[in-house]
């Protein structure tokens, strides 16, 4: 049975908000989603018992769904990544890697996503045997079937985490260029940001600009200004994972320091994540949330889900969320997904492509049966 949007919002059930027609239907570009933190319930529940994992807190679907909604709304980052335990735990076999990206992609897909960036740490899958070659291997075929299953409507590239507080950040850059042309679309930190600065892994960010492979880091979450500062001025950041507190340099009339001049006048993107700031104390609500004003300030700014599961949200509830929250159209939303495409990790033709033959299309229909 092929999988449907509403098959995937039943599956991933955790916010109840009602979304439009036209904003489902949208073409939409995902760059900071990860793998391990948007499993359909279901999927975990069989995994476990598959492996014998016998740490969830339910076994009920929907129930679970909820669980790790609840679990992540708790205004801590480090709270936040707790839950990810139960899912990496189920995500340690060839298999299950395979499933996994498979039916990731399949759920974006549903969702009216025609391009992913999708990351997650090859590192945290080697409890059950696997070399980090076989699980970068294993999600990558996962990937390409769940492209074959939704008829190419997707295209998905891998982000390889490197993890804030291990020493596995160089070999993870290592890994990331041995596998960059099957599938592999660059690199990434993440983790708990405080305590574990980003200038800590600055071997594994020179070996990847030694050889001309992209990469992005998470800052600005849980730490201010001086994080993004340290992603972008020391290791050379591309893009910023989140990058919220970046309104930290903004004074109250809205005039940019140094560093927010720079990040808006270089065109650095901001991977906002609304529905997770919200979760991790970055942001208080919607209609407070600084992506309005980063936005009216000209900075370069993508909308993306961060983890479905954890966060109970897919691309189409956060664009409903901001569109609720500052009455944004399709011209907006168009804004965002060219906006993404074009700072995605791929060849500028590829770029030129998607948005020239799916982003413009698709929204020009969009606006026509409004």
């Amino acid at each position: 049975m092929p999988y449907t949007p509403r098959m995937y919002l039943s599956d991933n059930l955790a916010s109840n908000v009602a979304v439009a027609d036209w904003i489902r239907r949208a073409p939409k570009a995902v760059l900071h989603d990860h793998l391990d933190g948007g499993l359909r319930p279901a999927t975990i529940i069989e995994l476990a018992r598959a492996c014998g994992y016998a740490g969830l807190p339910t076994e009920e679907p929907g129930e679970l769904a909820v669980w790790f909604r609840d679990a992540a709304d708790s205004g801590s980052l480090e709270r936040y990544l707790e839950t990810f335990a139960h899912t990496c735990a189920v995500m340690q076999t060839r298999d299950a890697l395979f499933r996994v990206a498979a039916e990731c992609a399949e759920d974006l897909a549903a969702d009216g996503v025609v391009y992913a960036e999708v990351r997650y740490a090859p590192e945290q899958h080697l409890a059950g045997g696997l070399t980090l070659d076989e699980v970068v291997g294993a999600v990558n075929e996962g990937f390409r079937e769940g492209e074959r299953r939704t008829d190419g409507r997707i295209t998905v590239g891998t982000l390889l985490t490197g993890m804030r507080h291990t020493d596995r950040s160089l070999e993870i850059a290592e890994l990331t260029v041995a596998h960059r042309d099957r599938g592999v679309a660059g690199f990434d930190i993440a983790g708990g940001e405080i305590g574990n600065p980003p200038a800590r892994h600055l071997p594994a960010f020179q070996h990847l600009k030694r050889h001309n492979c992209h990469f992005t880091i998470h800052a600005g979450e849980a730490v201010g200004a001086e994080s993004i500062h340290e992603a972008v001025q020391v290791c050379g950041a591309e893009r910023i994972g989140h990058g919220v507190r970046i309104t930290d340099d903004i004074a109250a009339d809205g005039t940019p320091g140094h560093l927010a001049a720079y990040i808006r006048d270089n065109g650095i993107a901001l991977e906002v994540c609304p529905t997770s700031n919200l979760q991790t104390g970055a942001a208080k609500d919607y209609a407070s949330h600084p992506i309005d004003q980063l936005r009216r300030l000209g900075f370069r700014i993508t909308l993306n889900t961060d983890n479905r599961l954890v966060s109970g949200t897919t691309m189409s509830e956060e664009f409903q969320h901001m569109a609720d929250a500052f009455g944004y159209g399709p011209e907006v939303f168009e804004e965002f997904t060219v906006a993404a495409v074009e700072a995605a990790f791929l060849p500028l033709p590829e770029r030129r492509r998607i948005i020239d033959e799916v982003v413009r299309p698709g929204y020009a229909a969009v606006r026509a049966a409004r």
